[in-house]
Order: C-alpha cells, then sequence, then structure tokens
C-alpha cells in the first residue's frame, strides 16, 4: 500500500505572516522519514500507510496547538493497495514521458 497526503496546516489568528510557525511543521515533516515535496501552497507526503500518513497530520496540529487558538486544514488522499514505495515519483515520471520535464 502507499498513501500520498496532500495538506496544508496553518495558524489563522497569527496574522499574514506564518512562516515562523509553518516553518515548525515542515520539520516535523522532513524529520518523520517520509518522502515529501514542499510546494508554495502545502506539503505533499507519502507514507506507506493512510494511519502513517494521517498521523503526521495529527502531530502537525499538536505542533500548532499550543501557538494558535484557530488551525485550518485542509487534505487530499491516493490510496493504493497494491503499490509500494516511490508513488509520487511515478506520478510525475509518467506526465513528463509524455510532455518532458514539467518542473523546470
Amino acid at each position: 500500500m502507499a498513501a500520498v497526503l496532500n495538506f496544508a496546516i496553518f495558524p489563522m489568528d497569527k496574522g499574514a505572516h506564518i512562516s515562523e510557525y509553518v516553518s515548525k511543521v515542515i520539520e516535523h515533516i522532513k524529520n518523520s522519514g517520509f518522502e515529501y515535496q514542499l510546494t508554495p501552497m502545502g506539503t505533499i507526503l507519502e507514507a506507506p500507510t493512510v494511519k502513517e500518513a494521517l498521523q503526521v497530520v495529527e502531530q502537525s496540529y499538536e505542533i500548532l496547538e499550543p501557538v494558535a487558538d484557530r488551525v485550518y486544514c485542509v487534505m487530499n488522499m491516493d490510496v493504493k493497495k497494491n503499490k509500494g514505495a516511490g508513488m509520487m515519483k511515478a506520478k510525475i515520471e509518467s506526465i513528463e514521458s509524455k510532455i518532458g520535464n514539467v518542473n523546470k
């Protein structure tokens, strides 16, 4: 099984500049050991199971909860039962095989 989860989580009560808080969440994701990709609008995470992916989201909330009275989170997932690691990379490679490099 492989679960690819795209999510954004941030405090809503800290004004317009929230990178101080978001960077703590990204550091946690970076240290999780899972494959991830930071994007301007969120983070894509690949984990072996849905439970592990959702644990990262829950832990991200736990980072923000002590410093924020309001936390916003949005996410979506793609789960494949018969797929192993590398789903994030495979999705990009599939498109690139048709149109060339997409990230340059």
